[in-house]
């Protein structure tokens, strides 16, 4: 039985299928490479390029290869954009999704793990972050994810399916073989635009807003590594399998660093001086993101391996430097 991962070029979905293949799973990839790359696809990994909302398609992956579970990754993930082109979001991630769930109804697979958002949870009204807090998404994205959950809950009420949403944080690092890392056209995340300063790209890092209530004035942050992101996705898998119920779970390290903080450690693993420009804050950027990932490791046994921020830097740094323009050099 094969497990079924869509946007297993992406980013995190591509640590997730090197981690599935690690422990002896087969794995079946489908992503249409709109942002994700072929060279991310683990060469033992069966590998379709099909767009999810083709729903024949879509459809002949399930007919052809016997699906045990699917890990669902496939969505557009700026923020920015969905703020401007939100019917980008809707057609891509809900769409997208209406179409799984027809594939999975109709074929009888009935478990899967579902890649979800802290964006879900929009303003928190305190930090930590518990799964039982209201979600009130402040952009399109968030509201697309959030979306994409209860069309799960729905599905399964009518038709059993089981579902796990994984809500996380800010995935980080890269796989510590140096084969895959992060790779986004533009890059919007703050790691590894710290990185494009040592790598020759970027004369310095811009800093929004120093004047936030936090020790330094800068945002806080919660950093996962995304090979401990690919761990809870396989526990979650295996917790639908065993016969879990429907669930919803953060991910996340229960701690903070700030921007400044970020650009420190940034500069202690690197050797750069990573000089820092201090611009106005954004609109929509809260001060604190932090989330309890309690349940997650009390009932899928989740134990994060890289629970500090210097390991996680260092990775992201060893693929980063070996490939300064992604996979376009690789």
């Amino acid at each position: 039985m094969a497990i079924l991962v869509l946007g297993g070029a992406g980013y995190i979905g591509s640590h997730t299928v090197y981690s599935l293949l690690e422990v002896g799973r087969d794995v079946v990839v489908v992503d249409n490479l709109q942002t994700g790359f072929a060279q991310a696809v683990h060469p033992n990994a069966r590998f379709y390029q099909v767009d999810i909302r083709d729903t024949g398609a879509l459809s002949q992956v399930f007919d052809q290869e016997e699906i045990e579970g699917v890990i669902h990754f496939a969505a557009s993930s700026q923020v920015g954009e969905s703020m401007v082109d939100p019917l980008k979001y809707y057609d891509n991630n809900v769409g997208g999704t209406i179409s799984l769930l027809k594939a999975m109804v109709n074929h009888g697979v009935n478990n899967l793990v579902f890649s979800s958002t802290a964006a879900t949870y929009g303003e928190p009204d305190s930090v930590p972050i518990m799964e039982s807090d209201r979600t009130e998404p402040t952009n399109c994205y968030g509201e697309t994810k959030l979306t994409m959950e209860k069309m799960m809950a729905w599905v399964g009420r009518a038709h059993g399916l089981r579902s796990v949403a994984l809500r996380y944080f800010n995935a980080a690092g890269a796989h510590e073989s140096g084969l895959i890392g992060e790779a986004h056209g533009p890059e919007t995340h703050l790691i590894p635009l710290i990185l494009q300063v040592p790598n020759g790209q970027r004369e310095s890092i811009t800093v929004f807003g120093d004047d936030y209530p936090t020790p330094d004035g800068t945002c806080i942050r919660d950093y996962i590594h995304v090979t401990d992101l690919a761990e809870a996705h396989m526990l979650a898998l295996d917790y639908l399998i065993d016969g879990g119920e429907s669930n919803v779970f953060n991910l996340g390290s229960g701690t903070g660093f700030s921007v400044n903080e970020m650009v420190e450690v940034a500069r202690a693993v690197t050797g750069d001086p990573i000089p820092v420009e201090i611009a106005p804050r954004r609109a929509g950027d809260p001060a604190q993101l932090i989330a309890s990932a309690s349940k997650a490791k009390d009932t899928l046994g989740w134990k994060p391996r890289f629970d500090d921020v210097h390991s996680i830097v260092a990775s992201a740094w060893k693929w980063h430097e070996g490939h300064p323009h992604g996979y376009e050099e690789a």
